[in-house]
């Protein structure tokens, strides 16, 4: 009798959840479809990800997005929804991959991104910003661009502005990463590297995944190919990444009020799901994993359009045009960071 009172009592509570959260959801989804419509139009012009552009159609439609109605459902995108898909990434790793590329590699990877993310926390204190935004620039070309800044974004503190400066770090790293697409390859060609360092420099320093692939594949096959297990293995290490900065702000007492120690449960999902990825295959199911991670993967990708699709409706363009040449220094200042160390240290190991 009691086990169906509770039912009876909470099946209206779900109700009406799902009736507050729909209308946000929905724009939010709609955002994203328009996106990914959009996007092969776009690349015509410019090589500019379904994820940039639905950011941008969510600033745009702000204005409409303020209606209370759309509130609970883009709230819960960006908070909820946006860390199961950022634990979801998880499917995309095999540890033999990160394992194969060696220590040194690795060292250079790991080293290059903690003292990326340091530098961002010094620019910004010296440009005059708050270090949360140091903590999103330096995240964001320290690990992958706008996934790792949206994650970022969970363990940070509230503070005032905050949706305009994680929208901005995404559009600042998304060009920053298509200009690196086009030049760093010429670098490596002029510092002389071989395939092999060639595709550990790309993967170790342009943002976003896209752009390593563009990169990585524009040079030959085998500089893909190593470009992309090295940003792979910058993806895994968003977990310690992001557990580390959101513990650096519950000490620091966060800015704006005390934060809580964060025990991100998405973070470690997507650890498990690295592991359960890698071990798999060895106990030979891949033909019944391989369809399920496919459509996982494919669940992540939308689950990630639709929160920053969410991200941009809660964001004025008012307060992203109010962001000086502070803010484009700090991202600056970091992407240029990270490739210096990548370089001088695969001329180091040599």
């Amino acid at each position: 009798m009691a086990d169906h009172l509770v039912s009876d009592a909470a099946l209206p509570r779900m109700t009406e959840t799902l009736r507050r959260l729909a209308p946000g959801v929905a724009f939010s989804a709609a955002v994203a479809i328009a996106a990914v419509l959009a996007a092969p139009l776009v690349a015509r012009a410019l090589p500019i990800p379904a994820m940039v552009i639905a950011l941008i159609i969510g600033i745009a439609l702000n204005g409409v997005a303020q209606r209370p109605v759309f509130q609970p459902g883009i709230v819960f995108c960006v908070k909820t929804l946006l860390r199961w898909a950022v634990a979801l990434l998880g499917l995309r790793i095999a540890l033999g991959d990160i394992v194969a590329l060696g220590f040194a590699t690795a060292l250079i990877v790991i080293l290059s991104m903690i003292l990326t993310v340091v530098a961002g926390f010094a620019l910004a204190r010296a440009l005059g910003q708050t270090d949360a935004y140091g903590a999103l620039a330096g995240a964001g070309t320290a690990v992958c661009g706008a996934s790792a800044t949206l994650a970022t974004t969970t363990v940070l503190p509230d503070y005032k502005g905050k949706e305009a400066d994680t929208a901005f770090v995404v559009v600042a790293v998304n060009a920053l990463s298509t200009l690196a697409m086009v030049v760093y390859p010429l670098f490596c060609i002029w510092l002389g590297f071989s395939e092999t360092k060639t595709g550990v420099m790309l993967g170790a320093t342009i943002h976003d995944v896209a752009q390593v692939v563009g990169a990585g594949y524009a040079v030959s096959e085998p500089v893909g190919n190593s470009a992309v297990i090295v940003k792979l293995f910058r993806v895994f290490l968003l977990l310690p990444m992001v557990i580390g900065i959101g513990a650096w702000f519950a000490r620091a007492g966060g800015g704006t009020h005390a934060a809580k120690v964060p025990i991100p449960v998405f973070a470690f999902v997507f650890l498990a799901l690295c592991i359960l990825n890698s071990i798999i295959p060895s106990f030979g199911l891949a033909a019944i994993y391989a369809p399920v991670k496919s459509v996982l993967i494919e669940v992540s990708t939308w689950g990630l359009l639709i929160a920053i699709g969410a991200l941009g409706l809660g964001t004025s363009i008012t307060a992203i045009a109010s962001l000086g040449w502070r803010h484009v220094a700090t991202v600056t200042g970091t992407t240029i960071v990270i490739l210096v160390l990548v370089i001088g240290g695969l001329l180091v190991v040599g």
